[in-house]
């Protein structure tokens, strides 16, 4: 336990018109540093989480974040990048840092403006988050490579269609109680599932309902070493954090397993002295509610080929065994690539410290986030436990 989230700002994900990248940071980053009763000028470095690839002409996000106070002059500022877990990797770059005694209170941005970019180009600008030489071909999108892992595991476990229609229809249920969501709505069961001119195929077995939203939005969070934070009004520390990177072809790994993601709560869990029935809650990267299921049998909710039934139970509802997004999750959120560990982060730690509002789960406590690059390339858990409330 060597860090913690001492305060934490988070901006409507959507479609922010008028916002240009430099905007929504500012919209987040003094609001975070003020949450944890502190001021720019107390910040020993700056992480910023851009996955950027083409979305905006401006590609040297970092000192952006300078705009947004001039005490941010002269301290250093990095830009982070590891693909859909970008806000996760500077929210761990940011803990490194502290645990190497180079900084004793560390700001986190995450941000991306994704709808600058004409919508026909932006599944070729997530495409650079696969692996080109195999799986960018004939148009393929990241809809195109999930609804091929949702055809692999239905060839295995049977159609999980319905599962996934839960998984949806619960994520935006959850989504209307979070103030920040783009997708505000109930969708219901029935909508979900059924295909139609509203909700159509768009992968393989994947329908509109299955796939996560195309989004602006910034958040961020501010970190300090233990004996900082146990001085300041709320602290929520890292019980442990794990990261591991999975091979990149999908070709050489079984796709349906989510290896890497089993292999980074087994670690997580290991550091925490914890196990699954530990956690309260758990923000989970539903890119694709395909990614969810199988995000269940990974971190040992379910057994492999159980994940539908979990969902079909409703074990994974906000009142359930284990809520599972009370957010709403990328599904209902919004998925700003760079912002978005870092959102999930802000949303566990709300959790932990029974803050989350009408988001609120029945117990706080442990919290977990799994926040992924590619399809379970890059796989980065955090276990967060209140220190300060």
């Amino acid at each position: 336990m060597n860090a913690c989230i001492v305060g934490w700002s988070h901006g409507r994900f959507g479609k922010r018109e008028g916002l240009d990248l430099e905007a929504l940071i500012a919209e987040v980053a003094v609001g975070a540093i003020e949450d944890a009763g502190l001021e720019p000028a107390d910040v020993d470095a700056i992480m910023v989480g851009h996955f950027g690839g083409g979305f905006v002409k401006q590609d040297f996000p970092a000192s952006l974040v300078l705009q947004a106070s001039d005490a941010f002059r002269f301290k250093p500022a990095t830009r982070v990048e590891n693909a859909c877990a970008t806000g996760s990797a500077a929210v761990h770059q940011g803990i490194t840092e502290i645990e190497a005694r180079r900084a004793r209170i560390v700001l986190v941005v995450g941000v991306e403006k994704m709808t600058e970019t004409p919508g026909d180009q932006i599944g070729g600008i997530l495409m650079k988050a696969s692996y080109v030489k195999e799986e960018d071909r004939d148009g393929m999108s990241f809809a195109g490579v999930f609804g091929q892992i949702a055809r692999l595991y239905f060839q295995r476990h049977g159609d999980q269609s319905d599962a996934m229609a839960r998984i949806a229809a619960k994520n935006h249920r959850n989504g209307i109680d979070n103030p920040w969501a783009q997708l505000r709505k109930d969708l219901g069961f029935e909508f979900c599932r059924t295909i139609s001119d509203r909700n159509p195929l768009v992968a393989g077995p994947l329908r509109r309902t299955d796939c996560s939203l195309v989004s602006d939005g910034a958040a961020a969070l501010v970190l300090a070493d233990v004996a900082t934070s146990l001085r300041l009004r709320k602290a929520v520390a890292f019980r442990a954090r794990a990261h591991v990177n999975d091979y990149l072809p999908m070709s050489r790994r079984d796709i349906v397993a989510f290896e890497g993601c089993a292999h980074a709560w087994r670690m997580a869990h290991r550091d925490a002295g914890t196990r699954v029935d530990d956690l309260r809650a758990v923000e989970t990267h539903d890119c694709f509610t395909i990614a969810e299921l199988l995000q269940y049998e990974a971190m040992g909710l379910a057994a492999p080929g159980q994940g539908g039934r979990l969902a079909l139970e409703g074990a994974t509802e906000k009142d359930g065994r284990l809520p599972v997004n009370p957010s709403g999750g990328l599904k209902s959120k919004g998925h700003p690539i760079g912002a978005t560990g870092v959102s999930m982060h802000v949303m566990a730690a709300m959790q932990a410290t029974g803050s989350a509002g009408a988001m609120q789960v029945r117990d706080p406590g442990l919290t977990g986030v799994f926040n992924m690059g590619g399809a379970a390339v890059a796989n980065y858990v955090s276990i967060l436990e209140p220190l300060r409330a």
